[in-house]
């Protein structure tokens, strides 16, 4: 099936039979990707007298109790609520699903201090030249398949300035998706400045705006323009394990 896509006045054509999948599977153990000191996800059978919800141990099926953190055990989408004293939650601030998007790719530049930073600058050179879109994707160099198993507690990871995350409000992005455990700092005090700039938070705040964290977009997948479709559990909380996926986009 193919549709057809506007993005500042050209039309594309996209094909949702060749869907590229940029989230990172969420897995029991420690072989998946992990951070903030997260304990991995673990699932459990329901016992409930003779029952038991699983068929490798005599049951008639598979009924698990799923144990895991949003924000620590994979791929991720939050809204406001992330940050926000007021009750935001993802189920009711993500009302839209498919967005046409941008795929960047950039080194984090090192800072004095150790730091791996994106900077605003860095961000400007990449996109000054090309039309706006909704949502930007943003893979960090190098890029290879460890990010499906990285555990980043403790090694901070690399982040955005809060600069840049101006910027990408300044462009108009409502939705934000990046392969990183967060936009700030591992520890930063509390300060959480990327969170509440993008987010325009505590003022006139973006609440339908989204943050995609722990994403990994294959290295077979060139920068450029997509079509952009964000799937989320319906939970009513400030975020939900995510799988976004990318359909390639041709001018008609």
């Amino acid at each position: 099936m193919q549709i057809t896509v506007d993005i500042a006045g050209q039309a594309y054509r996209a094909d949702l039979a060749q869907p590229l999948d940029i989230g990172i599977p969420l897995r029991e153990g420690l072989e998946t990707v992990n951070c903030f000191y997260a304990p991995p996800m673990e699932t459990s059978p329901v016992v409930a007298g003779d029952f038991v919800g699983s068929t490798q141990q005599g049951g008639p099926l598979n009924f698990l109790n799923i144990k895991f953190n949003v924000h620590g055990n994979g791929t991720h989408t939050e809204c406001v609520g992330h940050i926000a004293k007021e009750r935001y939650t993802i189920n009711q601030s993500l009302q839209q699903f498919h967005f046409p998007a941008r795929l960047i790719s950039l080194y984090p530049e090192k800072t004095a201090a150790g730091d791996r930073v994106v900077f605003r600058h860095q961000l400007e050179e990449l996109l000054a030249d090309t039309a706006p879109t909704e949502a930007l994707v943003l893979r960090t160099l190098p890029n290879d398949e460890l990010k499906l198993r990285t555990n980043h507690s403790g090694a901070n990871p690399p982040y955005l300035h809060h600069g840049a995350a101006a910027y990408l409000v300044e462009r108009g992005v409502e939705h934000l998706l990046l392969d990183l455990p967060s936009v700030d700092r591992e520890e930063d005090g509390g300060e959480l400045a990327a969170h509440h700039t993008f987010w325009q938070y505590p003022g006139p705040t973006r609440a339908h705006s989204t943050i995609t964290e722990l994403i990994y977009v294959n290295n077979s997948i060139p920068d450029g323009l997509y079509l952009l479709n964000i799937q989320i559990a319906s939970f009513e909380i400030d975020a939900s394990p995510s799988k976004p996926v990318l359909y390639s986009l041709e001018p008609t």
